[in-house]
């Protein structure tokens, strides 16, 4: 039985801190529920952060849900140690003595990234870095591991709630995203269009988008064009559609073709692009109408990506309603709801090969 875990009617019982976008937990506990049964569920910063209890293995929670990745659960990690808060010095060395002794997670030469986070207007007598600077000496001085700020194998995850700080041990696969709760961050370079192109940055992250495999893309509400830049800055030909303008930053550049009218006033080839995208603020029902009428536009076995706008308190619904109505044009590879989504989510589709 790995540390943390505990026996209930002869079944492990492991437990979790799971994290969501604001106002989106209750739809990732929805989901645990879906996969494990029971779930008990403890608040702790409302309707984005809880603790989970689960009646399996920490192996087990793993490996399910990298399986079947939930959609709004953004990231999780176990919980192996739980104390009472000191809010001071005391903490920190709770946290290496727990650390030492956890020694078969660790190995010489891993590299390790300590993740913690504190619940806001919370007040500790230490911060987050403290308590990443106290551990990273116990990786190297007692496992000789490498501490490591991206990028990790392993994760050593800490939570400092009100009255209890939560900490465990985990392969960095097993968080659903290896950032600190799942909450990636992207600097505002020069030229910056739009928030909107870290939603597509994500993606790229997330889904494991290799842009080489593509040189044709159509971006449909293209304006003011994030989406856009992001896609020639990675050596695609892109076509933007969009009834707005376009930053003129974008105007003139060779790759470009910029169409300045509505997408279904356009006349696209049959299978002449090998990607596109959409990020429009349109109820997900019309989005999804649009797309799947312009999806012929794509090659068989190409690749469509597009945000859904959310209707409060019926995601599920939202999602099985716009998955009929895809079908059998594109067929869902994988949604989610990403850190830079906030009210929305991300859909990676692909075209089937037979259409």
């Amino acid at each position: 039985m790995a540390a943390g875990e505990s026996m209930t009617g002869g079944a492990a019982v492991s437990r979790w801190i799971g994290s969501a976008n604001a106002g989106y937990a209750r739809y990732a506990q929805q989901e645990l529920v879906a996969r494990f049964g029971e779930v008990g569920f403890q608040e702790l910063i409302p309707g984005e952060l809880f603790l989970a209890s689960i009646r399996r293995s920490e192996a087990d929670v793993a490996r399910l849900l990298r399986g079947n990745e939930p959609v709004f659960l953004r990231h999780i990690h176990p919980v192996q140690t739980e104390f009472p808060a000191s809010r001071g010095e005391e903490d920190l060395l709770r946290l290496q003595q727990w650390l030492e002794s956890a020694g078969p997670a660790i190995s010489p030469g891993d590299r390790v990234g300590v993740q913690a986070r504190r619940k806001p207007e919370t007040e500790y007598g230490y911060t987050p870095y403290a308590v990443k600077e106290a551990l990273d000496r116990v990786l190297t001085e007692r496992f000789a591991a490498e501490p490591v700020i991206s990028g990790p194998d392993k994760v050593v995850s800490v939570y400092m709630g009100e009255s209890s700080v939560y900490a465990g041990v985990s392969a960095a696969s097993d968080n659903l995203s290896d950032w600190n709760g799942g909450m990636i961050r992207f600097k505002r370079e020069d030229g910056f269009i739009s928030r909107a192109k870290f939603k597509l940055l994500e993606a790229e992250v997330r889904f494991g988008l290799d842009w080489s495999a593509y040189s044709r893309a159509v971006d449909l509400g293209a304006a003011p064009g994030g989406w856009t830049s992001l896609l020639l800055e990675r050596g695609l030909r892109v076509t933007a559609i969009d009834p707005g303008e376009l930053d003129p930053s974008l105007t003139g550049h060779p790759n470009l073709t910029y169409h300045r009218r509505k997408a279904g006033e356009v006349k696209m080839e049959r299978a002449a692009y090998d990607l596109l995208v959409s990020d429009m603020s349109w109820d997900p029902r019309q989005s999804a109408k649009l797309v799947a009428e312009i999806a012929p536009a794509i090659r068989p076995g190409g690749t469509a990506l597009m945000t859904l706008k959310l209707l409060r308190g019926k995601p599920f619904q939202s999602m099985r309603e716009v998955e009929g109505i895809l079908a059998p044009a594109l067929r869902i590879v994988k949604a989610k709801q990403l850190f830079h989504n906030r009210d929305e989510l991300t859909l990676l589709l692909t075209r089937p090969s037979d259409s």
